[in-house]
């Protein structure tokens, strides 16, 4: 059986033909171009997402030159829009996920914070889908309804009004125990529940879409970006988690088949939704890593990603420098939007090179204390972390991340987790397959790696990045 896999992600859409026999056939790519706007903004162009997410996916079944039984589609998570569902034109930018003009309505709502996390899991944080559709309503327009962006891709595909349970948990709008709308959490943020798409499973036809050519194909496997790459990677069991390095960085724990709140600064989501079963999961975010590589760039400390193991590599150490990823504010465990980046402990002697092998480190400390997080709400330490994404290329960076997490990293093998996540939920949701495990696939390690270091030394170097870190919280003001 052949399926269509597309991951509608920040900076490009991904299109996977992939063979339940014979794996991926073939793919393709499509660029998309967030843009900066003042006052902490990012927007997106919402006709340039739908167009790479059809460009991709004809291109990839002309390269197969086959038919496919199913589509999955996943998608960036809390990136919104407004748009008609008559017409289905978008009635304003998106608003990516990287988006902290919000920030105003957590502040303004920071008395129900706590009662929010009660119900949806998750902290009161402009990350989130909920602040940003308030602040669309205020400032961009008040028409149409106001969506998560898979839902307009959706409508757009198969002219369904629906969102995926995984989904859905990012918005906090969600009741984490119900999973459906939480009434009190839409009223705190001036969402009528009515107007909100369905809530359906990760693995189950939604409609059927000819966008991709003639014949119409149903579109059955629904997913977050993370939660899909989650799936992919087999950590279908409590304890069991996984780190995509993209634009970000996202440590995601499978918590089971009962919701958990974190007590250690983590979210509390769903993982997924297959048929009446909902598994759960924990999730932490560093806001910035192949965002920092692209900035390292752009401020002339590196040429291309390369560098970092062609510098980074060649010294010993940070000489006394340590790197705070804040370049976009600090997600967990701290939850400070307005903090900035720093670079702490400079001198005479920091080169270039001590530079950049402290961003590496920087950005695998504040994975580490995720980790951290994640195994203190779980009662035990993560015994390994799977890992995907570019950045997974870096030697330094992996090796670095197995040193400060004291346990072994495992690369995935494949750089399309998440289409590859979706879809193993497409095979689930076309009946082609019916066990979780055996639709993932199964893989090995294309590498592991192995802390190098002493637990001493791991928890010196998170014990200084933690002051660090902790020291540039007001920077933002």
């Amino acid at each position: 059986m052949n399926l269509l896999a597309i991951d509608q992600g920040t900076s490009a859409t991904k299109a996977l033909v992939v063979s339940t026999e014979r794996g991926t056939l073939a793919e393709a790519e499509v660029p998309v171009h967030p843009a900066a706007a003042p006052g902490g903004g990012v927007e997106q162009d919402p006709e340039e997402l739908y167009r790479s997410v059809v460009e991709a996916g004809r291109r990839a079944l002309h390269a197969a030159g086959e038919r496919v039984a199913a589509v999955g589609l996943a998608n960036q998570g809390e990136t919104v829009l407004a748009w008609d569902r008559t017409s289905g034109r978008p009635l304003s930018t998106a608003l990516s996920w990287q988006d902290r003009r919000a920030a105003s309505v957590c502040e303004r709502l920071a008395d129900r914070a706590d009662r929010l996390r009660e119900l949806t899991g998750l902290p009161l944080d402009p990350y989130f889908a909920a602040p940003k559709l308030t602040w669309l309503r205020e400032h961009l327009t008040t028409e149409g309804v106001a969506t998560t962006t898979d839902a307009w891709l959706l409508h757009r595909l198969t002219g369904a009004f629906v969102t995926d349970a995984a989904t859905a948990s990012r918005t906090l709008l969600l009741d984490l125990d119900r999973v459906e709308w939480s009434e009190e959490a839409c009223r705190a943020f001036g969402v009528a529940p009515e107007e909100l798409p369905a809530v359906v499973g990760c693995a189950e036809p939604v409609g059927e879409t000819t966008a991709f050519g003639s014949d119409p194909v149903p579109v059955a496997g629904l997913a977050v970006d993370q939660q899909a790459a989650l799936f992919a990677e087999a950590c279908l069991h409590a304890g069991e988690a996984k780190c995509t390095y993209g634009t970000g960085a996202f440590l995601l724990a499978t918590v089971g088949t009962e919701p958990r709140r974190s007590g250690s600064g983590l979210v509390g989501c769903v993982a997924w939704r297959l048929g009446a079963e909902t598994t759960y999961c924990l999730d932490g975010q560093v806001y910035t890593v192949g965002a920092a590589v692209g900035w390292l760039r752009e401020v002339g400390l590196v040429g291309e990603a390369a560098d970092l193991d062609r510098l980074g590599l060649g010294v010993d150490g940070t000489a006394g420098v340590t790197f705070v990823p804040g370049l976009a504010g600090l997600g967990a465990p701290f939850w400070r939007p307005n903090a900035r980046g720093a670079f702490v402990g400079l001198s005479l002697g920091s080169s270039r090179a001590h530079l950049v092998r402290a961003v590496c480190e920087g950005i695998a400390a504040q994975v580490a204390w995720l980790a951290r997080a994640a195994g203190d709400d779980l009662g035990k330490p993560l015994e390994r972390l799977r890992v995907d994404g570019g950045l997974t290329r870096s030697r330094l960076l992996m090796q670095l991340q197995a040193d400060l997490l004291q346990a072994p990293v495992e690369i995935y093998p494949s750089p399309n987790a998440t289409a590859l996540g979706v879809a193993a939920l497409a095979r689930l949701g076309s009946g082609e397959l019916s066990d979780p495990a055996v639709a993932t696939g199964g893989w090995s390690p294309v590498a592991t790696f192995e802390p190098r270091v002493a637990a001493a030394e791991a928890e010196d170097r998170l014990r200084r990045w933690r002051q660090a870190a902790e020291a540039t919280l007001e920077l933002g003001g």
